[in-house]
């Protein structure tokens, strides 16, 4: 198994574990969009309490990538990401940009 179907099945496992319904193929296809930055400890994860990291998310992938620019959706997305994983500290980034990519109907830019 590569790397890449490691990272894919940790997030794809995470979703199972927490109860959330998730497009694998979506998720198959952020995770290539995302690039290198799935396979560092730290740019992995999403830390939602980090409010640059949140202003960084919007502006760069909900505005930049998926063209988002409603800002109550898009805080909405990312709320909508953060209650999914609950209490759980690791948000995988793959599967929380999903579920923002999800909640504001924009899997149309990954076909």
């Amino acid at each position: 198994m590569s790397k890449f179907e490691e990272k894919v099945n940790e997030s794809l496992d995470a979703a199972k574990t927490l109860g959330i319904k998730v497009d694998s193929s979506l998720l198959t296809k952020v995770a290539k969009a995302l690039g290198p930055s799935i396979y560092k400890v730290d740019s992995a994860l999403v830390a939602s309490s980090d409010k640059t990291e949140i202003e960084r998310l919007k502006k760069n992938f909900l505005e930049g990538k998926l063209g988002s620019s409603d800002d109550s959706k898009n805080n909405a997305a990312i709320a909508h990401a953060t209650k999914a994983f609950g209490s759980s500290r690791k948000k995988y980034r793959i599967l929380f940009y999903t579920l923002c990519v999800e909640f504001l109907g924009k899997s149309g830019i990954y076909k």
